[in-house]
């Protein structure tokens, strides 16, 4: 699987990134044991399709690094629910009763994180550094067993940066070389997922030729992006509808 990956990457814009479906999109490159990077905040920017694939795939003992874990029924609800998660690398999970039972009852393994130094990790991950410090966390349960340092009479936590195995992102357009734009709060954590995976899988709504995205309106470079999945209609289901009476 490490060579079906490292495969993937090496071929970079010589190859189609385009694939059919997300079922195609993720064949040869998920595997027992990985650990993935998804995008998303809540239900918003959640890769919806690849997801569903990945349930469908069976691949089990995941280790997730998001920054929560869906809804029930929803999102990676529905990996919890067919318990595909062995370990969650989070910021939230108050949404997902499934998730909170089975953390309770020792089912599932979780490593919390505040949400900047979740984002971070993600970041220096795919910047290729190994680790940093931070104030967040220090004289709390977050820097239990961590080198912790002072820096001009403030004390800091060493956190480690957070590499995937494979990313699964959501974004709004894609060119074919896999050059992405997010629309709106959609882009939350979906970039630094991407640049912190092995290799990253996005699933667009809108695929258009290169040359059609001006270079000043992209987000996030193809090179970082391996393989891209058309999701024309997805739900963008609500996670708290709230209307007037």
């Amino acid at each position: 699987m490490a060579e079906a990956i490292a495969a993937t990457r090496s071929a970079g814009d010589a190859k189609n990134k385009v694939f059919p479906n997300a079922e195609a999109a993720l064949h040869g490159l998920v595997a027992d044991g990985q650990t993935l990077a998804v995008g998303g905040f809540g239900l918003c920017g959640i890769p919806e399709a690849l997801i569903a694939a990945l349930r469908d795939s069976g691949v089990k003992g995941l280790t997730a690094i998001s920054n929560n874990a869906g809804v029930d029924g929803f999102g990676l609800g529905l990996l919890l629910e067919t318990r595909q998660i062995r370990k969650m690398i989070s910021s939230y999970v108050g949404e997902n009763k499934e998730f909170e039972r089975q953390f309770l009852s020792g089912e599932l393994e979780l490593e919390f994180n505040p949400q900047g130094t979740l984002a971070e990790r993600l970041r220096a991950g795919g910047a290729g550094i190994p680790a940093f410090f931070t104030r967040t966390g220090y004289g709390t349960v977050v820097a239990d067993g961590k080198e912790t340092r002072e820096f001009d009479g403030h004390h800091y936590v060493m956190e480690t940066a957070l590499k995937a195995d494979v990313s699964l992102v959501k974004a709004w357009k894609a060119d074919k070389a896999g050059n992405l734009v997010f629309r709106k709060t959609a882009r939350n954590f979906n970039p630094a997922c991407a640049m912190a995976g092995q290799v990253c899988v996005a699933e667009v709504e809108e695929i258009v030729e290169i040359g059609a995205i001006d270079p000043d309106h992209v987000h996030l470079p193809g090179i970082y992006v391996d393989r891209i999945v058309l999701n024309a209609t997805p739900e963008k289901r609500i996670e708290q509808r709230t209307v007037r009476a």
